[in-house]
């Protein structure tokens, strides 16, 4: 007759907390970089002519 081990069920509860995450739905990928908007510097006053 085999003996009751304590951290038998411990061990099940953790192998199915790490195999759950195999279930995610959709592919592994990071996230593209933002593009930065195209920065346009202000138009230069107008010179007033005297």
């Amino acid at each position: 007759m085999s003996e009751f081990r304590p951290g038998a069920p411990l061990a099940w509860l953790l192998l199915a907390a790490l195999l759950a995450g195999c279930g995610q739905k959709g592919p592994l990928y990071l996230p593209r970089p933002q593009a930065q908007p195209p920065s346009s510097e202000p138009a230069p006053a107008p010179a007033s002519r005297p």
